[in-house]
C-alpha cells in the first residue's frame, strides 16, 4: 500500500500543469529525434542538459524521461518507411515491418507499432514501480564492497557486449576512466592530468562530454559520409488496425513485454537482444510462417513491444542502484550530478517527489505517445525529408551553445571540439561510445568506494571480498573474462559458429 500511496502522490505531481507541458515537449521531442536517422534520445537527453538548468529538476526529470519512450517509439517509423533504423534497438521492426510497407500495410505496421509500445511501456512502468523499491531495500544493506564489485560487473558487462571486439570495447573503456581522472585527487588535492590548466582542476564537466561524444562526434561522423540523395518516403494514411490485425497482435505484445523489461534492467541487457529474441519467438510459434520475411504483423508487434519495456527495466538499476545500463540512462545519471542528487538506495527517501513523480510521469507520457502519434505518423514521415546538412549544422550549433552554458567559459568549446573529434575517431575505428561514457561518470565512483572499502579494512585487500554479495558478484566477473578461454576449449561440436540469424536477416537494413 505504500508503493501505490507514493505512486498516487507522484500522479499529483506530474500531473500539475507545468510537468504536463514538460511531458509533452518530452515525447514530442523524442519522437521526433528518434524518427531521424542516426540521431537518439541520448544525443537528445545530452544536448538538452544545458537548457533545463533553470528548470525544477523533477520536470527535468520528467521531459528527459519523455524523450527517452518517445525516442525508442520513433526508431520504428524509420524502419517501416524507409527500412532505415532510427535507433540500433528498431533493426528487428525493419525486417517485417519494411515489407508490410511495401505491401501497402503501413498504417497497420505503424499501428501494431505504437499499440504494443503503449502496452508494453505500461506494463513495464508498472513492473518498476513495485521493483525498485524492493531493490532499494536489497541496496541498502551493501557496503562499499559489494557496490564497488557491482559497479565493476556493470562497467565490464557492458564493455564484453558492445561490439564485435572485446578490445575495442575494453580501449573505449581505459579512455572513460581516463577521461574521469582529471581534476585533482580526492584525498591528496594532487593535480592529475590536467597538463598546468587550472580549468581542468575540477575535472571535466559530464555534460560537456557527453554531449561532445554524441552529438558533435556524430556530426563529424555524417559530414564525412554525408550522401547527397535521399530515400523515398513511402506515403502512409491514418494508422489502424483490423480485428484480424488485433487477434495476431495482442500475444506478441505480452511476450515481447516479458522478454524486454528484465533485459532492460540487465547491465549491458539493452533493447537490442529482446527484440531479436522477441522475432525469432514469434517466428516459432506464429500460425502463418509463410508471411515471415514477407511482411507478418507479429515481427513488428512482438519487437516494439521488447523494445518500450526494456525501457522500463533501464530505470530500475538507475533509480534504486544508481548504475546505468545504457546510454540514456547514463547521460540521465549525468544530469542527477549536475543537480547535486546523490543517486543510489536513498534516492527514493531523499527525493520522493522527484522519483514517484518520475515514474507517475512515464504513465502519462506513454498514453501521450499513443494518442498524439497515432494521427501525427503522416506528418513524423515528412521530417525525414530534412536535409541532413541543415540537421547536422543544427545539433552542432545547439551543442555549441549548451557547453559554453554550462560554465559559461569559453575554454569548455575547446574540450567539446576535442573530445568531439575523439568521439569521431570512435565511430572511424569501431570503439563503442558507452563504455566511455559509463567509464567518464562511474569512474570517480568507483575510486570513491575503492578507497573507502580500504580504509575499512586499514589497507588489507581482503576487504574487497569481505561481503557475501562482494564474493558472488566477482565470481561473476571472473566468468565474464574467461568465457572467451573457456569457449575456445569446449569440444568444436559444442560451439557452433554461425552468424545469428539477425544479421543475416538484416542484412539489407539501412
Amino acid at each position: 500500500m505504500d508503493v501505490l500511496s507514493s505512486l498516487m502522490d507522484g500522479f499529483a505531481t506530474a500531473a500539475t500543469p507545468g510537468n504536463l507541458l514538460w511531458a509533452l515537449v518530452g515525447v514530442l521531442l523524442g519522437t521526433a529525434v528518434g524518427v531521424l536517422p542516426g540521431l537518439g534520445p541520448a544525443m537528445t537527453v545530452a544536448l538538452l542538459l544545458p537548457a533545463t538548468y533553470a528548470l525544477e529538476p523533477t520536470s527535468a526529470f520528467i521531459m528527459f524521461a519523455g524523450i527517452y519512450y518517445g525516442g525508442m517509439y520513433g526508431g520504428s517509423t524509420t524502419s517501416i518507411l524507409l527500412n532505415t533504423p532510427g535507433e540500433s534497438s528498431s533493426v528487428v521492426t525493419a525486417i517485417e515491418g519494411n515489407k508490410m510497407a511495401k505491401a501497402g500495410r503501413a498504417a497497420q505496421a505503424l499501428a501494431t507499432a505504437a499499440i504494443g509500445s503503449f502496452v508494453a511501456g505500461t506494463i513495464g512502468t508498472m513492473l518498476l514501480v513495485f521493483t525498485a523499491p524492493v531493490m532499494v531495500d536489497f541496496a541498502v544493506s551493501l557496503g562499499s564492497p559489494s557496490y564497488l564489485a557491482i559497479m565493476v560487473l556493470a562497467l565490464l558487462a557492458v564493455t564484453a557486449v558492445l561490439g564485435r571486439s572485446r578490445l575495442r570495447g575494453f580501449c573505449a573503456l581505459a579512455l572513460g576512466l581516463t577521461v574521469g581522472l582529471v581534476g585533482l585527487d580526492p584525498a591528496t588535492a594532487q593535480p592529475r592530468l590536467t597538463f598546468g590548466q587550472a580549468q581542468l582542476a575540477d575535472g571535466l564537466d559530464v555534460v560537456v562530454v557527453a554531449v561532445a561524444i554524441f552529438a558533435v562526434g556524430e556530426a563529424l561522423w555524417v559530414a564525412a559520409h554525408l550522401r547527397r540523395t535521399s530515400g523515398q518516403v513511402i506515403p502512409v494514411g491514418q494508422p489502424w488496425m483490423g480485428k484480424e490485425d488485433w487477434k495476431r497482435s495482442w500475444k506478441p505484445w505480452l511476450r515481447g513485454t516479458a522478454l524486454g523489461f528484465p533485459f532492460g534492467a540487465l547491465p549491458a541487457g539493452g533493447a537490442e537482444i529482446p527484440t531479436f529474441l522477441s522475432y525469432v519467438t514469434e517466428k516459432r510459434l506464429t500460425k502463418h510462417p509463410e508471411e515471415f520475411g514477407k511482411g507478418a504483423i507479429e515481427g513488428v508487434a512482438g519487437p516494439e513491444a521488447a523494445n518500450n519495456a526494456s525501457a522500463a527495466g533501464t530505470l530500475v538499476p538507475l533509480l534504486s542502484l544508481g548504475l546505468p545500463t545504457n546510454a540514456t540512462a547514463a547521460v540521465m545519471l549525468a544530469a542527477f550530478s549536475h543537480y547535486n542528487i546523490q543517486t543510489g538506495p536513498l534516492l527514493f527517501d531523499k527525493e520522493p517527489q522527484l522519483v514517484w513523480g518520475l515514474i507517475a510521469s512515464l504513465f502519462i507520457g506513454n498514453l501521450l505517445l499513443v494518442l498524439i502519434n497515432l494521427p501525427l505518423a503522416p506528418a513524423w514521415s515528412r521530417l525525414l525529408q530534412i536535409p541532413r546538412p541543415y540537421l547536422y549544422a543544427g545539433i552542432v550549433f545547439f551543442a555549441s551553445l549548451g557547453a559554453y552554458a554550462v560554465n559559461l567559459q569559453s575554454f569548455d568549446l575547446t574540450i567539446l571540439l576535442v573530445l568531439g573529434v575523439l568521439g569521431f575517431a570512435m565511430r572511424r575505428f569501431g570503439l563503442p561510445v558507452l563504455p566511455l561514457i559509463l567509464g567518464a561518470i562511474l569512474g570517480p565512483r568507483i575510486e570513491e568506494q575503492l578507497r573507502r572499502s580500504f580504509q575499512l579494512s586499514n589497507g588489507d585487500v581482503s576487504g574487497l571480498v569481505n561481503e557475501p554479495v562482494a564474493v558472488v558478484v566477482y565470481a561473476i566477473v571472473a566468468l565474464v573474462l574467461a568465457w572467451p578461454l573457456v569457449r575456445r576449449l569446449l569440444p568444436r561440436g559444442a560451439v557452433v559458429a554461425e552468424q545469428p540469424e539477425r544479421e543475416r536477416e538484416a542484412a539489407g537494413v539501412g
